[in-house]
């Protein structure tokens, strides 16, 4: 089988466009199935929704000690019970990363700090100005 030469170069044509689209197939799947970009990977130690609410609880305290809601007494008991938050949290931290249940934990001990802290200052008891 003898070809001519304008057929050997349609054929090589042909075989060059085929190969072209099989590179082009692949190339474009592969970069298809490439992972993402990394984006900013969590910090297993951050508390932000743990801290917010302890510095919201905080200031729960202090506005009742300026109203005269809460009495020195229990200012100084919830005050322990927000250390006792604090300490915890940092336990929890100290490892490299703060668990599901560690976290669940903190946000019970926040629930019952806040529950304290309404019963406290709604109580008949007052500072006498």
């Amino acid at each position: 089988m003898i070809f001519s030469t304008t057929r050997l170069r349609k054929l090589l044509m042909k075989i060059q466009t085929l190969i072209a689209a099989i590179a082009l197939t692949v190339g474009a799947s592969a970069f298809a199935q490439a992972p993402a970009a990394p984006s900013a990977a969590k910090d297993p130690l951050a508390t932000p929704k743990i801290d917010q609410r302890q510095a919201n609880q905080e200031k729960r305290i202090d506005q009742g000690i300026a109203s005269g809601a809460l009495t020195t007494k229990e200012a100084t008991k919830l005050d322990k019970l927000e250390t006792k938050i604090e300490s915890d949290k940092l336990a929890a931290k100290a490892d490299g990363k703060v668990t599901h249940a560690e976290r669940r934990k903190l946000r019970s001990e926040q629930n019952h700090a806040s529950a304290s802290i309404r019963r406290q200052k709604h109580d008949a008891q007052t500072v006498t100005k």
